[in-house]
């Protein structure tokens, strides 16, 4: 606003806006009040306050405050001091955990930032302006007085809110150097409020993607988990793409896309999970992992079996080859790595209908997981739709029914006599054993 101090915020009273203390959380009303009783300034601050401006039900409120987190901490019967590189605590009220952060300012110094201009530390407390000012966003840095029922814009976030744009504080590329996962934030936020991004914050952003090769990969894993699970995947992905960020986030994707049967795969496989997620239901992130990289498995394993390997030691080489390569640039955490191979060493389990084997897959504890699996595999084309309706009739059908269903069994005759030795050798043990027949044997006349 012309001739209004940086120092100074605008402020907007109760009939300028609509947010109330009522949308708030039990939790976040609780700590703001007794900062503010303590002497202290506390706002909600970030995503809750957009979140409301612009109507959405936010999922969590983050306070901002003047006070140390050493100050803070004592106020509260459960809080904990967290964080190296950005200290702050951790409140928790009933089931809630409520994130109050102090007011910061801009870190300086040579030992600020790393060789690509990334920052590497950020704990230099400061006033509400210097705190408003360091933020992402314009939209993200605005306060919100539950006492008051105020907001407090330094920036202009309310008007960006109110023409639905998506704008960064200071110069763009210095504010993208300081942290290249702003540019995965911008394209995430956009997707998921529907607005777009400002062409001043948008335009540097395909010469600068390379930065984000410099982000620790455990950090690029929580935010692909986010950008994932925003409930408009497909809608990021394509943004993503289109901004020139998608090469090197997940390593050949680029290649799995330009393929028709990968591309529809991906295309069926995040819009179920965005439908899930708007649904609220539950979903996997090792799930959401194991379709995202399953096509190249499927391309490593071809080949291997091309070159006179054995399906499934083929089939495992390939899972590792992947998840390795993967690493290098999320850090996808190990127990997840074990659901992702779970579900694909699966796979070929379905082929497998005749016997006792499709009973015993049923009761695999990730055979839910690995059904849906291959849901979205007929969805795409890539199995026959038949085989996913043979194993949804057959998980809901009773016995006899189960019986009915069952394929021969084509297994050639070398391992159907394999299984009749080892079922030989099984029962002959269980006689050594006790001295008498096994269970569901009957002893021979004498």
């Amino acid at each position: 606003m012309p001739g209004r101090s940086a120092h100074k915020p605008r402020i907007y009273g109760t009939g300028q806006h609509p947010v109330r203390r009522e949308q708030l959380s039990a939790g976040a009303r609780s700590v703001t009040r007794k900062l503010q009783e303590a002497g202290f300034k506390a706002f909600i601050v970030g995503g809750a306050v957009r979140d409301l401006l612009l109507g959405i039900t936010p999922k969590d409120f983050d306070i901002a405050t003047n006070a140390t987190p050493e100050q803070v901490k004592p106020l509260f019967r459960r809080a904990f001091i967290i964080g190296r590189r950005f200290r702050l605590v951790h409140v928790h009220s009933g089931s809630e955990v409520l994130e109050v952060s102090t007011f910061r300012a801009a870190q300086t110094g040579d030992d600020a930032t790393d060789e690509h201009g990334r920052l590497i530390s950020d704990n230099v407390y400061g006033l509400q302006w210097e705190d408003a000012k360091r933020r992402d966003f314009t939209i993200n840095a605005l306060y919100f007085d539950p006492e008051t029922e105020e907001v407090w814009d330094y920036v202009g976030g309310v008007t960006d809110i109110r023409a639905r744009r998506m704008k960064l504080i200071g110069p763009p590329v210095t504010r993208y150097r300081e942290d290249p996962v702003r540019m995965l934030r911008a394209v995430r936020l956009a997707a998921k409020l529907g607005i777009t991004i400002d062409p001043k914050t948008a335009a540097p952003i395909p010469k600068l993607a390379p930065l984000i090769q410099n982000v620790p990969p455990a950090r690029l894993f929580d935010e692909m988990q986010k950008l994932l699970l925003s409930g408009h995947a497909a809608r990021t992905l394509e943004s993503l793409r289109a901004h020139g960020l998608h090469h090197g986030l997940l390593p050949l994707l680029d290649v799995v896309l330009e393929q028709p049967l990968g591309g529809k795969f991906i295309d069926a496989a995040l819009a179920n999970t965005d439908l899930r997620v708007r649904e609220d239901k539950g979903v996997s992130p090792a799930f959401l992992f194991a379709t995202l990289l399953w096509h190249e498995v499927l391309v490593h394993w071809k080949t291997a079996k091309d070159n006179g390997g054995k399906p499934l030691p083929a089939l495992f080489d390939a899972m590792d080859h992947v998840l390795n390569a993967q690493a290098q640039r999320i850090a996808i955490p190990r127990r997840f790595e074990a659901t992702i191979k779970e579900i694909w060493s699966l796979q070929p389990r379905f082929e497998q209908r005749a016997g006792s084997r499709p009973a015993r897959l049923t009761e695999h504890p990730r055979f839910r997981a690995a059904y849906d699996f291959l849901a979205i595999r007929g969805e795409s084309g890539e199995v026959p739709m038949a085989l996913v309706d043979w194993w949804t009739r057959f998980q809901e059908a009773g016995d006899g029914e189960r019986d009915a269903m069952l394929k021969p069994d084509e297994a050639p005759a070398a391992t159907k006599r394999r299984r009749s030795r080892s079922r030989g050798r099984k029962k002959k043990e269980a006689f050594d054993e006790t001295g008498e027949a096994a269970a569901g044997d009957t002893a021979s006349d004498t």
